[in-house]
């Protein structure tokens, strides 16, 4: 964890003075020529694997789209405060820990993508929290949205963790393909994932739903996906975040119009991705757990950024400005849909 948070924090620092819009040498910063955006090829980043495989990102934008694809938010903020992407869907936490990092610098959350679509999976035979002691747990990733939500579970509980994998119960963190792996050798004996990987864990190894996430909130909504921009970049191509938020809504629009035929583009999409596609009984499953929305539920974010400081793994941090949801609502307006707001 302390390497992790150092390559951040060095990273962080080399993103500050160009969050301020303008080069090294002081002059304004040219105006981009592609748009690089990044998400996971998972059923929770939909918004922009449907966006992206039906082609409206690119329509709306007029210039060339670059994608990256990553496993967890650490990497993709890696890559946001490094340059190599200009926008990503990404989770609550990795968000909150780019903007405590730089110090409220170098990124944006310019929209809402997903709300829901996270399991406790387990084996059959665990049927309470109690039975969870000496028992591993795999997450994606230390310090990703669903590792904080693990452990702050654990500790209501009573129960302890450290980022070693020691304390009651120990965690785990691996890729999610592997997880998949590991809870059918039952090297795990759970997993807190989102889908489709929670419903491929219970369709394909038999693993039961412990604990549904959406539970644990208010009106069971919380924001398990937004669109992160870099300051820097969104400063200097307002016309470029306008389109991308266009794409974004319009994305988001025709996946509520028709989720049977989207959840089909989203599960063509992760077949080129990652070179196999969802069986259509996971497919089924992981898409009507998943709430797509452009608001990115706000109250959630400073919620998980309350439960991180409780585990440890993030300082009390001041997220005031860290939304920037003017133009969102103004494509909303233009659309004669309700504006959202950031608090």
């Amino acid at each position: 964890m302390k390497r992790l948070a150092a390559a951040v924090a060095v990273l962080a620092m080399t993103s500050l003075a160009a969050a301020c819009g303008s080069s090294s040498s002081g002059a304004p910063t040219a105006a981009a020529k592609e748009v690089r955006l990044g998400f996971f090829p998972n059923i929770t980043h939909s918004t922009a694997l449907y966006g992206v495989e039906k082609g409206i990102y690119a329509k709306s934008l007029g210039v060339p789209l670059k994608t990256s694809t990553f496993n967890a938010g650490p990497a993709a903020i890696e890559a946001v405060f490094s340059g190599a992407v200009d926008a990503t869907y990404i989770g609550p936490n990795p968000a909150i820990n780019a903007w405590e990092k730089s110090k409220g610098k170098a990124i944006n959350i310019v929209a809402g993508s997903a709300s829901g679509g996270v399991y406790l999976v387990v084996k059959p035979e665990i049927n309470s929290v109690e039975d969870l002691k000496g028992k591993k747990i795999a997450t994606p990733q230390l310090g990703n949205t669903q590792d904080v939500a693990l452990r702050y579970w654990l500790q209501e509980k009573g129960l302890k963790t450290d980022t070693k994998g020691g304390g009651d119960v120990s965690i785990v963190p691996q890729e999610n393909s592997q997880t998949l792996q590991t809870f059918a050798t039952g090297d795990i004996d759970g997993a807190w994932v989102p889908e489709p990987f929670a419903s491929r864990l219970v369709i394909e190894s038999k693993g039961k739903i412990l604990q549904d996430e959406r539970e644990l909130w208010p009106d069971k909504q919380f924001v398990i996906t937004h669109l992160i921009v870099r300051q820097e970049w969104a400063k200097a191509n307002p016309d470029l975040l306008k389109k991308l938020i266009e794409a974004h809504v319009q994305s988001t629009e025709e996946i509520n119009t028709d989720p049977d035929a989207a959840s089909k583009v989203v599960n063509a999409s992760i077949e080129k991705l990652t070179g196999k596609p969802l069986k259509p009984e996971v497919l089924g499953s992981a898409f009507k757990n998943i709430t797509f929305t452009n608001d990115p539920i706000a109250s959630s974010l400073t919620g998980s950024a309350d439960h991180a400081v409780k585990v440890g793994l993030l300082k009390p941090v001041d997220l005031n400005g860290i939304y920037d949801l003017k133009i969102l609502n103004e494509v909303l307006a233009a659309k004669g849909q309700q504006s959202i707001k950031d608090k």
